[in-house]
């Protein structure tokens, strides 16, 4: 079984961020499948137009490489004032453009949001997935992951997980995504193979 480079793009910018954490966590859970590797989005310039082509910032390129040399893309986020944070959308504007040359383009996706409150950033989840929608990203569906009352005492900086609920969660929307993203990447491959 091929093991998956997979982009694990983080939308709090926070040191120790619950969405890192669960990055981390999701990890660990696939970690003989796939090799999630995350993609720094804080120091990217905001997206303007006019820094398409040779007026690109070196973050710009060095982003859009990173994506393009993974197999499948993982998206925390968490809600902020109802929708998705500066830092992700600004991320995913860079990623796709200019336009025509996305790097995001047909690359199956996750998507995964918590919070300190019982919505678990519903909102936001929703907002990257209507992005990818546009984007041509294949996004799984199902188990949807939003997970609500997230808390130091649940869930470790390391990614260690205390609370059973949210650990056996974790680890099946893990599994999950790790089928998601060899049905895909196999599909394509046997219809580039046999169009026909």
């Amino acid at each position: 079984m091929t093991k998956h480079r997979i982009a694990f793009l983080n939308g709090s910018l926070r040191k120790d961020s619950f969405h890192k954490r669960l990055g981390l966590a999701i990890t660990a859970a696939v970690d003989e499948r796939m090799d999630i590797v995350p993609v720094e989005i804080g120091d990217l310039p905001l997206y303007s137009q006019d820094k398409d082509g040779d007026a690109a910032p070196a973050q710009y390129a060095a982003f859009r490489q990173a994506i393009a040399g993974c197999d499948g893309l993982l998206f925390g986020s968490p809600e902020y004032n109802r929708g998705i944070t500066g830092a992700l959308k600004n991320a995913i504007d860079v990623g796709s453009r200019p336009y025509g040359k996305s790097v995001f383009s047909k690359k199956p996706a996750a998507v995964f949001s918590g919070s300190p409150g019982m919505t678990g950033g519903f909102g936001s989840n929703h907002a990257v997935r209507q992005c990818c929608v546009f984007l041509d990203v294949p996004v799984m569906q199902q188990p949807e992951a939003y997970w609500g009352a997230l808390s130091d005492a649940k869930l470790a900086a390391d990614g260690t997980i205390s609370d059973e609920m949210l650990g056996k969660f974790v680890i099946g929307f893990a599994c999950a995504f790790a089928d998601w993203v060899d049905l895909i990447v196999t599909g394509r491959a046997k219809l580039a193979e046999n169009p026909a």
